[in-house]
């Protein structure tokens, strides 16, 4: 039986590939790279190791695989948005809302993220289409960021990159320490109510670095 399953899926290797990185994304983001172990990823998939390997040529090159295409998903999610019709400074509000929303529907992506720094970027450093899939990344950010200084609601020394980090780092600290900053704090940070304010805390952080020296005085002494 598991050989006529095996035969079926050898004819649609697209599923069957799909299959495996699905199972080794579930798995990896779980246990981590030095945890994940590819009997269980091929037993989630339903296939067997030789299959596998057919396909992938080690658990190096899978996690590589996995990795890209976390990052592919989230580029992909980020590029549909609807950011022209909006005025600079919301546009980049609305890039802060999406990365939050998204870390919270792909927890998963946090955990490959912070194994992959562990290992020191070591599978994306192999990877030779990375860069190539996170350029979106960068270009909407350089895109926003002009607008906004032609519209006068952007400083017009925010630097592109320095404000995708920012906008990650202020949601993914958050969520990958949430347990240990509960305890320490003796607050649910998870609740709903925590995540909420969070965010907030998000874009008003973002809100008040872009806006122009000038707005912020005049905000001030108003």
């Amino acid at each position: 039986m598991a050989g006529d399953i095996d035969i079926k899926r050898k004819r649609d290797p697209e599923l069957t590939q799909y299959r495996i990185l699905t199972a080794a994304r579930e798995e990896f983001a779980e246990k981590g790279f030095d945890g994940a172990r590819v009997e269980r990823i091929a037993a989630k998939a339903q296939v067997n190791k030789q299959l596998l390997y057919h396909y992938f040529t080690n658990k190096d090159h899978l996690f590589m695989l996995v990795l890209e295409d976390a990052y592919r998903d989230i580029r992909r999610q980020e590029a549909a948005l609807s950011l022209d019709a909006l005025p600079a400074d919301e546009a980049i509000m609305q890039l802060v809302d999406f990365t939050w929303r998204y870390y919270l529907a792909h927890p998963e992506f946090i955990r490959l993220l912070n194994s992959e720094n562990q290992l020191k970027a070591r599978h994306l450093k192999l990877s030779a289409s990375v860069t190539e899939i996170n350029a979106s990344w960068l270009n909407i950010s350089r895109t926003i960021l002009a607008r906004g200084q032609r519209e006068g609601s952007i400083r017009s020394d925010i630097d592109a990159m320095q404000l995708n980090i920012s906008i990650s780092a202020l949601g993914f600290f958050y969520l990958i320490n949430c347990s240990t900053l509960s305890l320490v704090y003796q607050r649910d940070l998870a609740s709903p109510e925590a995540l909420d304010a969070r965010l907030a805390v998000m874009r008003d952080t973002i809100r008040c670095w872009i806006r122009p020296p000038d707005t912020n005085a005049a905000r001030a002494s108003g």
